[in-house]
């Protein structure tokens, strides 16, 4: 998965960055907070954005937070950068007040995200600004018609991963623009961003396509018809003459959501909740 995340981070920098820059920060935050930060995309394009702000990196996962820490020092960010080891389901971490936290991919599995969005809230500076980035799934890779012997074959594995989410993660896919406001929010902003990436591409676009598809097989391989996993293992296959990093007609296909939502000055809280930071 760290892989798979510092591939995304690679290939889709631009798109992330765009979605950085389109962010209406009121000012210049000086503590910013990644919530579900992973390896570090959201954490380094803030940094390269608000070069004056340090971030706030807080996972679940100590091996994602270690990586993170690696390529903060190797960028010479380590002063700017501080990890927080913490599962966001449990207790939380004090964060101080930051005046931007961004939740990129992150608040889908939470247990209950309407809670994190609270306590989001009550976190923020008051005039804080959370931008939520949520995608329309993994991304699509190959044509159509491929591979030849399996046309489709893509779609009906993103299909089998939706059933699985469903289960598992409920909240995937969700409006969040209802959650914001019925946490105290004000949305001042929504963007969807399409990403269609063709070729001729860099050498990482095969392996975020070959590492993408490593995951679906391991979620999705006992719903798959013999035939199905017989045609995505042969492209897999990094030895094999049909695999995917032998293909030359490859594309980057997705989308991602951002909202933006601000903690006012004086906010009302539903349900009569007080207001900490006032």
């Amino acid at each position: 998965m760290a892989q798979l995340l510092d591939l995304d981070a690679e290939v889709l920098a631009d798109h992330i960055a765009s979605i950085v820059a389109w962010l209406p920060v009121a000012a210049a935050p000086r503590r910013i907070v990644d919530l579900g930060s992973g390896t570090g995309a959201g954490t380094f394009a803030l940094l390269r954005r608000f070069p004056e702000a340090e971030v706030i990196a807080v996972d679940a996962s100590p091996h994602h937070l270690r990586r993170l820490r690696d390529k903060a020092a190797s960028q010479g960010l380590a002063g700017r950068v501080h990890a927080v080891e913490a599962d966001l389901d449990g207790a939380w971490p004090e964060l101080g007040a930051p005046e931007l936290v961004w939740a990129s991919a992150s608040l889908h599995h939470m247990a209950d995200p309407d809670r994190t969005l609270r306590q989001v809230h009550d976190a923020l500076a008051p005039g804080g600004l959370l931008a939520v980035v949520e995608l329309s799934g993994f991304p699509r890779f190959l044509p159509e018609d491929a591979p030849k012997d399996r046309p489709g074959l893509e779609e009906r594995c993103h299909a089998a991963l939706a059933d699985r989410h469903a289960e598992q993660m409920p909240h995937r896919g969700a409006d969040w623009g209802p959650r914001l406001a019925a946490a105290g929010f004000t949305v001042e902003g929504e963007r969807t961003i399409t990403v269609n990436l063709e070729p001729p591409h860099s050498e990482a676009v095969g392996r975020y396509a070959l590492n993408g598809l490593r995951r679906i097989r391991t979620a999705v391989a006992p719903l798959l018809h013999a035939e199905d996993l017989g045609a995505l293992d042969r492209l897999l296959d990094t030895d094999g003459p049909h695999g995917i990093l032998r293909r030359d007609d490859l594309t980057v296909r997705t989308e991602r959501t951002v909202w933006a939502a601000r903690r006012q000055e004086r906010s009302a809280h539903p349900a009569g909740r007080p207001d900490r930071a006032t």
